[in-house]
């Protein structure tokens, strides 16, 4: 006796070949489309990274200047530098530059 979960199994239709998987996953309509869209993936996955590495080594370099400042009797902000900041990304990006930024400082803030 098959049970209601196998039977649906059983009917369930085939997974999509490997052929139409890429033109899934990128949305793309054209096998080309969707290489280039692969290909350009793969970049932004790499630049990501990079990204991400110079954002934690951006965390590394702000702990060692608020420890130095705390350490030399300062606070741990300086809301002058964080304005500067917040101006220079608005200046190269716009609007959501300054929303970046503040991301930034937030997350180099950290706990000293």
């Amino acid at each position: 006796m098959t049970t209601t979960a196998q039977h649906t199994a059983a009917s369930a239709p085939a997974a999509a070949a490997p052929s139409a998987a890429p033109a899934e996953r990128t949305g793309a309509r054209t096998p080309e489309a969707a290489e280039l869209i692969g290909g350009a993936r793969e970049r932004i996955d790499a630049l990501d990274d990079r990204i991400i590495g110079l954002v934690q080594e951006r965390m590394a370099v702000s702990a060692v200047i608020q420890e130095a400042r705390i350490g030399s009797g300062g606070r741990r902000v300086n809301l002058a530098r964080e304005m500067e900041i917040l101006s220079h990304y608005r200046d190269a990006l716009g609007k959501p530059g300054t929303a970046l930024a503040m991301t930034l400082l937030e997350l180099c803030r950290g706990r000293v």
